[in-house]
């Protein structure tokens, strides 16, 4: 047994940290809260809202820009039908939104940090090894403190999925970024390109597949959070797989699984596209 006077506990600390963020902020929060909810329902509502026919549209649409093939295309729709043919369309809309919410998030704060990032060593010292903490905290975790801050419902679920989906695109920056050519940035600042017209003219560009393959790990990682987070109050597909296993009823779970299993594909599939795309086009 490990002797008690070596022991301690960093448990008060924390919540001691908490409660004066919710006693501080809490009208932050709240704001914040509420602003996402407004953003989740409104898309929830508009994609449950379009006729099944129209989405499988636009997916097709999407997915033929992508890939340009037709057997890849007709295989998305005919996934997605499926879906919708086993009775499920509906919280397949629910879980796409939640994830759309989440993935963007993301990408809006993911994209900056990775470029920070890849420009200051200093900011990668420390932000690598709190990505490192992000990716291997058991998903759990995360549920803890923004069930204390925002509560049960979609916007805690958005959040856990934020933080734990959001390294591999940080990551994934950083790298495309500092693997662009020296060569061809000296040649730019040769050219007198300033830093913006560097960045925005040079190493984004270049480091778009990279970047695509962030999104699309962390669009991943979002799906892989869904059954997590309708522990929390968010709906769609996660919740039949919950109730599939409170109620021990495996085809309900099976259907439900299979379902994001469908969806990670989809995108998957339509996300490494635009990847590869990119990547030729960059050649």
């Amino acid at each position: 047994m490990f002797p008690e006077r070596f022991t301690f506990s960093i448990a008060d600390w924390v919540n001691t940290w908490v409660d004066e963020l919710v006693t501080n902020y809490g009208d932050v929060f709240r704001h914040i809260s509420d602003t996402l909810l407004w953003a989740i329902i409104n898309l929830e509502g508009l994609l449950r809202g379009t006729p099944w026919w129209l989405m499988l549209a636009i997916v097709a649409a999407i997915a033929w820009h992508a890939t340009r093939r037709a057997l890849p295309t007709l295989m998305i729709v005919g996934l997605l039908f499926l879906v919708g043919a086993v009775g499920l369309w509906d919280k397949l809309m629910q879980t796409l939104a939640l994830m759309l919410i989440a993935t963007l998030i993301s990408v809006i704060i993911g994209i900056p940090l990775g470029i920070l990032s890849a420009r200051s060593n200093r900011l990668r010292t420390v932000l690598m090894p709190l990505l490192d903490i992000m990716q291997t905290m058991p998903s759990f975790v995360y549920l803890i403190p923004v069930l204390m801050l925002f509560g049960l419902g979609k916007v805690p679920a958005i959040f856990a999925t934020v933080i734990y989906a959001m390294p591999p695109l940080i990551r994934l920056t950083d790298l495309g970024i500092r693997q662009v050519d020296g060569e061809v940035m000296e040649a730019v600042n040769a050219f007198g390109a300033n830093r913006l017209q560097q960045l925005f003219g040079v190493q984004l560009p270049l480091a778009l597949p990279s970047i695509m393959a962030g999104i699309n790990q962390t669009t991943m990682m979002a799906l892989s959070m869904v059954v997590i987070a309708s522990m929390i109050g968010a709906r769609g597909l996660g919740e039949d797989v919950l109730i599939g296993i409170q109620t021990l009823n495996v085809g309900r779970g099976l259907e439900a699984g299979l379902a994001i299993v469908i969806l990670a594909v989809v995108i998957d599939r339509i996300t490494q596209a635009y990847g590869r795309a990119r990547h030729q086009a960059s050649q």
